[in-house]
């Protein structure tokens, strides 16, 4: 991964947030290192401002900490091994949600990551920045072209070549989205609750749970080995990298029904922050 350096300076620390549809992605920078990852929830603007208010870095971890249960994909956020002097960090934002980003202002030394920042090149005006992000990270950590992969709240698949232009992709409602749709707008089909199913389901199944996730579950991996087969036609040597929070899950499958694709994909989840680590670097002076 990235060179290591020591965070002397407060300067050299800086947080990143991806807001997206569900949920607040968080990233810790000590120097040119990822330090830690974590999520939580969507923070109401009255938290927002009581996280302003922390004076260190340590006491605005404690703080947003307090406030949400960490996760089994959350890593330790190397408290032990930060001064406890350093002050409040800049904090890179990058949204999908335009009125969660409106209420971050009151958090102080913010930088809203635009899409004209983003040095790929053919973007189109409503192109996600997540997307772009995780393409301009993947593409410059192992190479372009590049396929992204994201299996979150919505299913997204961004391409670039190998000038480092985008190709283009494709949007559809991910595997929980799915679910709730069938759920919430009939009459008679049940909710699926969205959990990790070990095992894929019978795909001609004997009953209406089941019909369910076979029907979504198999069209979703058809329609996803359908999309690299297609990118692999046109850049044979092009590389794919997934991420997401049912990126394991969908991985499972695809190794179960096509593991000669599976071989193939590159496992990062923090390709957004990576694309802003990159942007950071280029200004850097």
């Amino acid at each position: 991964m990235k060179p290591y350096k020591h965070p002397e300076h407060t300067e050299n620390v800086w947080l990143a947030l991806e807001i997206g549809n569900s949920r607040l992605h968080w990233a810790l920078f000590l120097g040119e290192t990822l330090s830690s990852a974590w999520d939580t929830d969507h923070i109401p603007e009255s938290v927002i401002q009581q996280l302003a208010k922390c004076q260190t870095l340590n006491d605005l971890l404690e703080k947003i900490f307090s406030l949400h249960q960490r996760t089994d994909q959350q890593k330790g956020h190397g408290d032990n091994s930060l001064p406890t002097s350093l002050r409040l960090p800049p904090l890179l934002i990058a949204s999908v949600v335009p009125s969660q980003t409106a209420i971050w202002q009151t958090y102080p030394n913010i930088r809203v990551i635009a899409l004209d920042q983003v040095p790929l090149k053919g973007m189109y005006p409503t192109l996600g920045i997540d997307r772009a992000l995780a393409l301009w990270g993947a593409g410059k950590t192992w190479g372009f072209p590049m396929l992204v992969i994201d299996a979150g709240t919505a299913l997204t698949f961004t391409a670039a070549d190998d000038n480092q232009c985008l190709v283009g992709g494709a949007i559809l409602p991910g595997l929980g989205l799915q679910f709730a749709t069938l759920g919430e707008k009939t009459g008679q089909l049940p909710l699926v609750e969205m959990q990790t199913f070990a095992f894929l389901p019978p795909r001609f199944a004997l009953n209406t749970t089941e019909s369910i996730q076979s029907g979504v579950i198999y069209t979703l991996i058809a329609g996803i080995k359908d999309f690299i087969k297609a990118w692999w036609q046109l850049f044979p040597n092009g590389k794919i990298v997934i991420k997401g929070g049912d990126r394991t899950l969908l991985i499972n499958y695809l190794q179960a029904l096509y593991p000669e694709i599976a071989a193939h994909l590159i496992v990062e989840p923090n390709l957004i922050f990576w694309g802003m680590w990159e942007i950071v670097m280029e200004h850097k002076e």
